[in-house]
């Protein structure tokens, strides 16, 4: 495997598996930075467990997803994170949605704060997304489930199961921010009603929190 990695120099995107016929996808990975590999890893696996997303992202995979969801969003998602990866040379401040400290930048999926790119995985990004879109209203575990994977896709134990994971996702992409600024505190938490992203929604879009407190 380790051997074969010059055909792979004009490459975009490394997809690994978690299982692999010598050595698992995920111990590679950190032997693949090691020789000084730096391309983006995606994990396409048929073990989308909490555990395993995890430590995919602790040691730097860009995104992790299941098999189950088929070719069409791997592709999706493999373009997004190829596009990432490269340098935004010709990007334009317009080409960026801004709220506050927040810029999002839809065509290529990236997040920052106070111009800092947060470090979002595709998934990641779109929860932020669809959060700030609806600012100031709480947004369901099942919404937020549904938006990292895809409506009716069912995992963990029982009806409930999946909060756990909603819960674990939200918590990373705090981390992810709170690097940035330790700060941060824009994602609300309702045990009841889910997350939400601090500010509102007025006539002419999002209004500034500072504006919503004063």
């Amino acid at each position: 495997m380790l051997g074969s990695l010059d055909a792979a120099t004009e490459a975009d995107v490394i997809v690994l598996d978690w299982r692999l016929p010598t050595i698992s996808g995920i111990d590679l990975l950190p032997e693949l930075r090691q020789r000084g590999v730096t391309l983006p890893v995606v994990f396409l696996t048929s073990h989308p467990t909490l555990v395993n997303e995890e430590l995919a992202f602790e040691r730097g995979a860009l995104d992790f997803v299941d098999k189950t969801r088929g070719m069409e969003i791997l592709a999706s998602r493999l373009r997004l994170v190829s596009a990432s990866g490269k340098v935004e040379v010709q990007s334009q401040p317009e080409d960026r949605i801004v709220y506050g400290e927040l810029a999002l930048g839809p065509a290529i999926h990236r997040a920052y704060w106070n111009d800092v790119d947060v470090g979002l995985t595709a998934g990641e990004y779109d929860i932020v997304h669809f959060l700030v879109s609806s600012a100031g209203l709480y947004r369901t575990y099942r919404e937020i489930y549904d938006i990292q994977y895809y409506e009716g896709f069912a995992a963990g134990h029982g009806e409930t199961g999946f909060q756990t994971n909603v819960r674990s996702t939200i918590k990373r992409i705090r981390r992810k921010f709170c690097k940035v600024d330790p700060t941060f505190s824009e994602i609300q938490t309702s045990p009841s009603l889910g997350y939400r992203w601090r500010g509102r929604i007025g006539r002419g879009g999002l209004v500034a929190r500072q504006a919503e407190e004063s």
